[in-house]
């Protein structure tokens, strides 16, 4: 842990490229956003990013408790991710990403007892310990598909400005072109992303706030996995496919690398069709297709009601080449220049067990924040969002014949919908030092009516280096 700390301070502390802070004159400065400044025309890249979260909850109301139930009594926990990330630009369309990543601390009752769980950032495998892994190494190429024939003139119909982060180093971009990646990465990067509700740095932090809950997107314990991703963007449309790694077990470290035995297919169409003058609207279509080792929640019932299992155990009814298929929808609305609201709806089919996100089989969110340029805090934003999460009746009645999940088991179940409310407000204190009070509020915890509802106020402290 010490010497990731100190790589990290020592690539930071060499010398980077200006940028200007200052806008147009007569505009207001835009205020500096990063600890240090980061280069807009260097070939190489390097930033860092630290995220603490502290999260508590108070006692609350449980009829009965199981081996996966959020605990019934006081306790809180605190997490932090260390993120070194790095790249290279090797041409005018080709680029390297390298980022290392450690995550420590822990979650509340070890990320067990909410489908809906209160931190994203929390590693649900604690043996994984926090030393330093490699979070993603990839390429990504472009190829521009404008039309070759435009002058000069009409520059501006074929390459487009592209904000410089860590995931994408390009300053411009063809309008119209294939974007190929290969390498380590993480699905919801790319599917399922949403610019008002995906940041868990600056944003919301529940798991079905920030992504899908229903998309169980390929990825080992830690969130990542190997992908070949292509993606075609043109100037009101864009689709993207990828083929990805399935893990060898549900929520297992470990990917497995036979194409033919495991995958995932994901592909998402997105639309810009501009439905309210001179404001953002984005609309996303999802699917996903995961072939596996699954379990039947079927088959795991009916072994325990004849007698040949003690209780439902999903992982003894597992079979290679099952499938679980989804379907996501998203979207986001700018309404005026500080408001935007966003929402998202998810199903999936819920025959076959939950294997690499969370366990939720529908969803329905909707949200907003608010940009405080008014009290001169253009940084600052308050958000809130409310997600409702559910499950098959197969997995009901898994659940409460006493089955156990990867992160539910109360024992018992009266099932009741699993409705969060989240909210937050991000303080720009200076520079890239940010700090987020936020409180989260759920009703029947891991779909049970017999416990909760549970209040669950945190404190993130996030650098942005």
């Amino acid at each position: 842990m010490l010497q990731f700390t100190v790589l990290v301070v020592f690539c930071l502390l060499l010398p980077v490229g200006s940028r200007a802070q200052d806008s147009a004159a007569g505009e207001e400065p835009k205020p500096a956003t990063t600890v240090f400044p980061h280069s807009d025309t260097a070939r190489w890249w390097v930033s860092g990013q630290v995220n603490v979260v502290f999260q508590a909850h108070p006692d609350f109301h449980a009829l009965y408790s199981g081996p996966n139930s959020l605990s019934a009594q006081h306790e809180h926990a605190t997490s932090r991710v260390l993120t070194l990330y790095t790249g290279y630009e090797l041409s005018k369309h080709t680029e390297v990403l390298f980022d290392l990543e450690s995550a420590g601390g822990k979650g509340l009752s070890n990320a067990l007892g909410m489908a809906g769980f209160t931190n994203v950032d929390v590693v649900r495998n604690p043996a994984l310990g926090s030393a330093p892994y490699v979070a993603r190494a990839m390429i990504h190429q472009v190829f521009d598909l404008s039309k070759k024939d435009l002058g000069k003139k009409d520059k501006k119909e074929k390459e487009e400005d592209n904000e410089r982060t860590p995931t994408s180093l390009f300053t411009k971009l063809p309008t119209r072109r294939l974007e190929l990646r290969f390498g380590k990465m993480s699905m919801a990067d790319y599917f399922d992303a949403n610019s008002v509700g995906s940041d868990s740095h600056l944003q919301f932090l529940n798991w079905t706030a920030v992504n899908d809950g229903a998309y169980d997107y390929a990825a080992d314990t830690r969130g990542y996995t190997v992908a070949a991703m292509a993606e075609y963007e043109d100037r009101n449309w864009g689709v993207r496919f990828a083929e990805a790694l399935m893990p060898k077990v549900a929520n297992g470290p470990a990917l497995d690398a036979d194409l033919l035995r495991a995958r995932a297919e994901n592909i998402e169409f997105e639309f810009r069709p501009g439905l309210l003058p001179e404001r953002k609207t984005i609309i996303r279509t999802l699917s996903f297709i995961n072939h596996a080792d699954m379990g039947s929640y079927r088959e795991a019932i009916e072994a325990f009601l004849t007698g040949t299992d003690p209780r439902p155990i999903i992982e003894a009814h597992r079979q290679q080449g099952r499938i679980k298929y989804g379907f996501g929808l998203n979207m986001e609305q700018e309404l005026t220049n500080t408001v935007r609201v966003f929402g998202r709806a998810g199903w999936n089919e819920g025959q076959n067990e939950s294997f690499a996100y969370t366990e939720v089989d529908q969803e329905t969110e909707l949200g907003a924040d608010w940009r405080l340029d008014r009290w001169k805090r253009p940084v600052d934003k308050v958000g809130v969002a409310f997600i409702t999460n559910g499950i098959s009746r197969l997995h009901q009645l898994y659940l409460a014949l006493g089955g156990n999940g990867f992160l539910l088991g109360d024992g018992r179940l009266t099932y009741g919908r699993e409705d969060i409310l989240e909210t937050y407000y991000t303080a720009h204190l200076w520079r890239g030092v940010y700090i987020s009070p936020e409180l989260q509020w759920a009703v029947h915890p891991g779909y049970n009516q017999d416990r909760g509802p549970v209040i669950v106020p945190g404190l993130r402290l996030h650098l942005e280096l």
